[in-house]
């Protein structure tokens, strides 16, 4: 409803306003622009600008944007059902092309020193969980949170980068995985789909193809078949690294 550019116009007063509006949505709608001014110790006159930094014409079209906002909140999404979505899931994941597919990416990872995970959001949660398991098993893994950290090439030679995204293409992701390219790393991706500009720019792509779950601007895809990927690259990295010791 109120967005951060327009918040950093307000006045002191119109903060005042903004703090009631946002507490009582539900009383608002119905009321008079004079009753509001009452309530909240304004004049009609600062809360006829406060409408028009907020982009209404006047205070009626403000409150029909309210009450617009408040039947979204309102309307709750029929979830898509997880255990067929993981079923199909795990049906693709048992062909053997697959199963080729994630051992040629497990004898990189196992060439590798060391494995850099990104990610941000639940996929950053998830690039952290990697890192821990990997390490686990004794591939030694690190997870880099802020993705402006500086990076420089000695750091990521003969390295391995794990990146994780549902969508493919976060800016700030995108941006990294560039930098990351060009000091060298091999960069390897776990993508919801192969067609994303992520999975593109990399030298090898795990795609799950888990059906995309929004509540509101929340993504709420199902990260199972993320985590399922991540476990058997490094039990398969692990096999790998045992079989060249012998």
């Amino acid at each position: 409803m109120f967005t951060s550019e327009q918040i950093a116009t307000f006045s002191d007063l119109e903060y005042n306003l903004y703090n009631y509006v946002i507490n009582h949505i539900d009383k608002v709608i119905y009321m008079r622009i004079r009753d509001l001014a009452i309530e909240t110790h304004v004049s009609t006159t600062t809360i006829l600008r406060f409408c028009k930094k907020v982009d209404c014409n006047g205070f009626s079209e403000f409150k029909i944007k309210l009450k617009m906002h408040l039947e979204q909140q309102a309307d709750t999404p029929t979830l898509i059902d997880g255990e067929s979505s993981l079923t199909e899931f795990l049906e693709r994941t048992l062909t053997h092309d697959f199963e080729l597919k994630i051992t040629e990416i497990a004898q990189v990872i196992a060439k590798a020193k060391h494995v850099v995970f990104i990610g941000v959001g639940s996929s950053g949660i998830l690039a952290e969980y990697g890192s821990r398991y990997f390490s686990g098993l004794k591939k030694f893994s690190l997870y880099i949170k802020d993705p402006y950290l500086p990076i420089h090439g000695q750091y990521l030679e003969d390295s391995i980068t794990i990146v994780l995204s549902v969508s493919g293409e976060s800016r700030a992701t995108l941006s990294q995985v560039n930098q990351f390219k060009q000091e060298g790393s091999i960069i390897v991706s776990l993508t919801n789909k192969a067609d994303s500009s992520l999975a593109k720019m990399s030298n090898y792509n795990l795609a799950y193809y888990a059906s995309a779950e929004f509540l509101g601007d929340t993504n709420l895809t199902t990260q199972i078949p993320v985590i399922y990927l991540l476990e058997r690259l490094a039990k398969t990295t692990y096999q790998e690294m045992g079989s060249k010791q012998k």
